[in-house]
């Protein structure tokens, strides 16, 4: 298939994964005329509810696994976002000359509006929503819909046919989406269908259980900043470390380690960015000087003028101030006016599963913050907390992802009185923050080893007394027992819930 064909009929389609990227791609090449395969490595007995939402579309199953003799004939492979293209079968179709996609990939190139596209480590579902709600603050009642999701849920790709022209999409990209961007593997170009406006919010350690090192982890993020068209704008934080050092002007402040191996990468995206037609836009919490949205005092300011104060904010945590900051500034490079920015961070009340206030019974505050699926995360939640102003238990544990947790201890050592270890994690989490109190010669907080989620929201009632704060911030992914960090959220509301309606019997 020539790489710059998006006529898909009678084409051989094949999709890796059948959760809900990889059904928006059945039904979207499905509706192009194409022929459409779908594997799954899950046997038909643990895809019912996926079978069931294929609504009996005329595509091949090939379930159980991934076998090789799916690529001949085949014409294009697309990836779910589950799916690493570390797999032998999509090496083998690189290896073949057979291009890849994936849902937001072919949204970004077929959408028929302006795009909105934004990564980072952490804060891109708050950030994404935060965009998406001040552009239809903006844009309420001139005909222009502002459509919003890729890896925040909701795929576009299947429902690009209700969105016009005048309207704006706003897609929130992963690392594993934007690692099949490469030029030299994708189907199609980005350089003539790139976003409008392109945003990094931080580069920070993350899914390293999956990208083999913090250089390729990096190189995935930056996809979305090789070949934009002359006239996108590019959007980056003035904080972070890695991103700061892509803007003429900014001194090298946060210090990056050095066996990240990032320097000719940070040269080789420089150069693509000096082809645009604007220099990039940062937003800080710290530096007003080359930044279009700054905090100043107590106030958030926008090119210049404040949208609102701090203090009528109601997120919390330092994070989410500089997630709202990001928000202004990337709403307003695509035309977010400064009055739908303060309407929509002083009444936005955040996404569920980022430091949820659950419940505040007996005195004792539930706080469900599933989404920290990475010591970074988890630190940004500690940070919200005072040392001393409560009793703040932490609920830690899940997956690692072969992630960095020296910083984590140290803030845990500041900040809680009783860490609570479940899930494969726990025990690694706990012994970590122990080790890091023997080295910092300081007393580790009160401790103790579960296995389940639900042991470790049993021991916290126990343990919680009037004052106490219980904080689920795990650090670690929720694969170990759960689908994805939603459904570990909705099962602590449900055991808070249940435990709370035990205590009133």
């Amino acid at each position: 298939m020539d790489a710059f064909t998006f006529d898909f009929r009678n084409r051989n389609i094949l999709i890796l994964g059948l959760a809900r990227q990889g059904l928006a791609l059945c039904h979207y090449f499905v509706g192009e005329g194409a022929n459409v395969t779908v594997s799954d490595a899950a046997t038909r007995e643990k895809l019912g509810a996926e079978l069931a939402a294929l609504d009996g579309l005329p595509v091949t199953l090939a379930l159980g696994g991934h076998p090789e003799s799916l690529l001949d004939g085949c014409d294009l492979l697309c990836l779910s976002g589950g799916v690493p293209a570390q797999l032998p079968i999509v090496q083998e179709a690189i290896r073949r000359g057979i291009r890849l996609s994936n849902d937001s990939l072919l949204t970004l190139q077929l959408a028929p509006c302006p795009v909105i596209a934004i990564t980072g480590s952490s804060g891109k579902t708050t950030t994404t929503t935060l965009v998406g709600e001040m552009l239809r603050r903006t844009f309420a009642g001139t005909g222009c819909t502002v459509h919003v999701g890729g890896n925040i849920g909701t795929p576009l790709l299947d429902r690009l046919a209700d969105v016009g022209e005048d309207d704006l999409i706003v897609l929130e990209l992963s690392s594993f989406q934007l690692e099949i961007f490469d030029p030299a593997i994708a189907h199609g170009s980005l350089a003539e269908m790139g976003p409008d406006v392109a945003a990094v919010l931080n580069i920070t350690p993350n899914h390293l259980d999956r990208h083999p090192s913090m250089r390729a982890y990096t190189d995935a993020k930056f996809n979305l900043l090789r070949h934009l068209k002359p006239s996108s704008q590019v959007v980056l934080s003035g904080d972070d470390g890695v991103t700061q050092r892509l803007g003429e002007g900014w001194a090298s402040g946060k210090a990056i380690p050095l066996d990240w191996g990032l320097g000719d990468l940070l040269d080789n995206i420089r150069s693509h960015l000096a082809m645009l037609t604007q220099q990039p836009l940062f937003f800080s919490r710290q530096c007003s000087q080359t930044s279009n949205a700054w905090l100043d005092g107590e106030a958030l300011v926008y090119a210049g003028q404040p949208f609102c104060n701090r203090g009528d904010v109601r997120l919390r945590g330092d994070h989410n101030i500089s997630n709202i900051l990001a928000a202004a500034a990337i709403s307003g490079a695509a035309g977010a006016s400064r009055e739908a920015m303060g309407a929509t961070a002083t009444s936005f009340i955040g996404v569920p599963h980022r430091l949820e206030d659950i419940s505040r019974t007996g005195g004792v505050t539930w706080i469900n913050d599933s989404i920290a699926t990475a010591p970074e995360r988890a630190i940004a939640g500690l940070r919200v907390f005072a040392p001393g102003e409560q009793t703040l238990v932490l609920l830690a544990g899940g997956k690692d992802k072969n992630l960095p947790w020296d910083d984590f201890a140290e803030e845990t050592l500041r900040r809680v009185n009783f860490l609570i270890g479940f899930g494969q994690a726990g025990p690694m989490i706990v012994q970590k923050v122990r080790e890091w109190a023997t080295f910092r010669r300081v007393t580790a907080p009160e401790s103790a080893i579960v296995t389940r989620l639900d042991e470790a929201v049993q021991l916290a009632g126990q343990i919680a007394q009037p004052g106490t704060v219980v904080l689920l911030s795990p650090g670690g992914t929720s694969y170990d027992a759960y689908r994805n960090f939603e459904e570990r959220g909705e099962h602590f509301r449900r055991l808070v819930a249940q435990m709370q309606m035990e205590m009133i019997r």
